[in-house]
């Protein structure tokens, strides 16, 4: 009975190590390379949040790691004012638009299509939260060809500790959280943390570094 239930564990274990060992995600960059784009346009990100300053939070903060990465970005304030200019003020509008006319207007050699999918300060009982999670991927403009494809998620709680001042200190913890997050834009550092970990060159399965990284054909 005992050599029985230890064969049982010891499988048991086996399928959970099995089970952590996840294989990386594999990326075709054969395309990627082949078109070896240099400038990025940058698109408004769609909102599948309910917090109305996602779209923009996320999107200023997408520049930084893309010129870290090597790429030169379009300037999002030219970028919006053009579309303003086109009549285009709605992400999901500028998302259907045709890539080359996108290509046509700006001369970028790719876009970034962004989706933050949550955005925003969860409260529980004894905790709050502060999430930012997006999708991404880059497409060439000349062909309309995809890339590359991306996800990325970061959290205020990410390593932190709750267990202190037993639960009425969690409680309280937890509503003065709530009031400052209410009164302030929490989102958006958090923002700024899943926009690098999504678009930093040189992760697994992320970007390629582009033609102004000094790591540029290296990967």
């Amino acid at each position: 009975m005992i050599a029985r239930s230890l064969k049982l564990m010891a499988g048991l274990l086996a399928l959970a190590v099995l089970g952590g060992c996840v294989s990386p995600k594999t990326v075709d960059y054969s395309a990627y390379k082949q078109a070896r784009p240099k400038t990025i346009l940058v698109l408004p990100p769609l909102n599948n949040s309910p917090d109305v300053k996602a779209s923009y939070s996320m999107l200023s903060q997408v520049t930084y790691p893309l010129a870290e990465a090597g790429y030169y970005v379009l300037p999002i304030t030219l970028v919006d004012e053009t579309f303003r200019q086109n009549g285009l003020t709605i992400p999901a509008d500028i998302h259907q638009a045709p890539a080359n006319k996108l290509q046509e207007i700006f001369g970028a050699d790719a876009a970034l299509y962004i989706t933050v999918t949550d955005y925003g300060t969860r409260y529980m009982i004894i905790s709050s939260e502060t999430v930012v999670t997006a999708t991404a991927k880059l497409v060439d403009l000349k062909s309309g060809t995809t890339l590359w494809t991306g996800s990325a998620r970061a959290s205020s709680e990410e390593g932190g500790n709750n267990g202190g001042g037993g639960l009425v200190g969690m409680l309280i913890t937890a509503a003065v959280k709530q009031v400052i997050n209410s009164a302030t834009d929490a989102g958006h550092p958090i923002a700024g943390v899943a926009s690098a970990r999504l678009l930093s060159a040189g992760q697994p399965a992320g970007l390629l570094y582009g033609p102004r990284s000094p790591k540029y054909g290296t990967d």
